[in-house]
């Protein structure tokens, strides 16, 4: 099939064009969460923008199959093999069991996923089912001489390789910036950038979760995870590797070290990376504490769509500031779109011509290094062109296959929930502008009038810097 679609490749540091190993066929594997605690908004950016790729390449054609690791074993609270294990972290800091915390921390991850219309993938496999599969990928590393032992643990030993910092031609000094809570140095280790295929209980005895293994009693890393589980279900060659950018370094490396020793070949040959969410006190981190979730934001009245919409104003590779302030205008705008949708006259035959422009339109757009911004301003330059209101509603339910943002059933959806049909709608906006009219002309005794007419049908008005809203008491 015609390759539309193109990309930034971190591999090659260069917009590419897409082509797959198999024509029409995509294997896709994204990182998966560590179950340990709640994903924050910065995390969930990363997978709304892989979200947008898998659809994307559905929308122009591909059949992808997308893979996605749960770490319910092997994280530490570094990524550079050091500290405490973060699943066991999280357990300590709940009294559950490790397998409680993974079990109610991925349910809670899925269900994020769901109200922010990210369709789950269609494999995901928590790494505790795969320990015999790690075992032989060591196994065989040991074997080809690219993995040693040392102090109980196993190794991979990146002396072997000629080029181990694939990613990128930075020092390892300044790549180890990017290595979370690094703490001391493993003195087992030959070289500084060697890393744990496997741990044994003479490191970590107080580890809930441990296997029988050649090499004693213990469990994995947490690098060898997503090497063995996509080639599980992907095979040994992989179109697509996604993840946030802060896992270039050391998590992606180390994968490519492995595999690529493991399989005596190139393993995946495009790797797609999403840039950081920033507070104005910069990256968002589960280790400050206090971080901002999807029901965090439920609590505080938004709609999780309204956070797509967001992510999807901005670019994936490009950091992007979070604020209330900007998430208002968000929600307003969000509101303002849904509700012109939802007022398209449906009746009515489809303009082909005008349906196959504008969709063409929206494709360049995604297929350019997926550039969502612009294929919402598409979005809103075909709303506002002159074209027929069925073609209108007919392309806005066509976008939204990608941008699942429920552009066609979110007002008819708030109207059911707040209890409030088309008719009484039209009553209240109607009675907003009176009062706007009363306000502007100094009436304010009309405006108060109107405020408690509408309270008394327990209508409740709001004045914000966005206009007035309304809600039901």
């Amino acid at each position: 099939m015609e390759n539309k679609v193109s990309f930034y490749n971190t591999l090659t540091r260069n917009v590419e064009k897409f082509i797959p190993n198999e024509d029409g066929k995509v294997a896709m594997y994204t990182c998966g969460p560590t179950v340990y605690h709640f994903a924050h908004i910065g995390n969930l950016r990363s997978y709304i923008m892989e979200d947008i790729l898998e659809k994307t390449l559905r929308y122009v054609g591909y059949d992808v199959k997308r893979v996605m690791n749960i770490t319910d074993v092997g994280h530490l609270s570094s990524d550079a093999d050091t500290g405490e294990d973060k699943m066991l972290k999280g357990a300590k800091r709940e009294h559950k069991t490790v397998m409680e915390i993974a079990k109610f921390y991925t349910d809670a991850f899925f269900s994020d996923c769901n109200k922010l219309n990210i369709k789950r993938p269609d494999v995901v496999e928590p790494a505790t089912n795969c320990i015999s599969e790690f075992i032989h990928m060591i196994t065989v590393l040991l074997e080809k001489g690219y993995a040693y032992e040392a102090g109980g643990n196993i190794y991979f030993d990146t002396s072997k390789l000629k080029d181990y910092y694939v990613f990128s031609s930075q020092s390892e000094k300044e790549l180890l910036v990017g290595v979370r809570d690094d703490v001391d140095e493993d003195e087992n280790k030959k070289n500084k950038s060697d890393f744990v295929l496997w741990f044994t209980k003479s490191k970590f005895d107080d580890q809930e979760l441990k296997w029988d293994s050649p090499w004693g009693t213990g469990y994995p890393g947490w690098h060898i995870e997503c090497s063995c589980i996509s080639m599980k279900h992907l095979g040994e060659y992989m179109d697509i590797h996604c993840g946030g950018v802060d896992n270039i370094f050391p998590h992606h490396t180390n994968e490519i070290a492995q595999s690529e020793s493991y399989l005596g070949h190139k393993w995946c040959n495009y790797w797609f990376h999403v840039h950081h969410l920033n507070d104005k006190s910069g990256k968002m981190s589960k280790s400050k504490g206090d971080f901002l979730t999807v029901s965090l934001l439920e609590e505080k009245g938004y709609d999780p769509l309204v956070y797509r919409l967001f992510c999807l104003q901005s670019h994936y590779r490009k950091p992007l500031e979070f604020s209330y302030e900007v998430l208002d205008n968000m929600s307003a705008a969000y509101d303002k779109l849904v509700k012109k949708i939802a007022s398209l006259d449906q009746n009515g035959s489809v303009d082909e011509e005008s349906f196959k422009l504008y969709r063409e339109k929206f494709e360049a757009a995604l297929c350019d290094d997926l550039n969502s911004s612009m294929a919402i301003t598409v979005l809103y330059d075909m709303l506002k062109a002159d074209i027929s209101d069925s073609t209108k509603y007919a392309l806005a339910k066509s976008f939204d296959e990608v941008l699942s943002l429920d552009l066609t059933t979110a007002h008819a959806k708030k109207q059911e929930n707040s209890g409030v049909d088309a008719e009484m709608e039209a009553y209240i906006l109607e009675k907003i502008e009176e009062r706007k009219a009363a306000k502007k002309a100094k009436d304010f005794t009309l405006a108060d009038a109107i405020r408690n007419e509408l309270l008394e049908k327990g209508i409740v008005l709001e004045d914000t810097r966005e206009g007035v809203k309304w809600k039901m008491n």
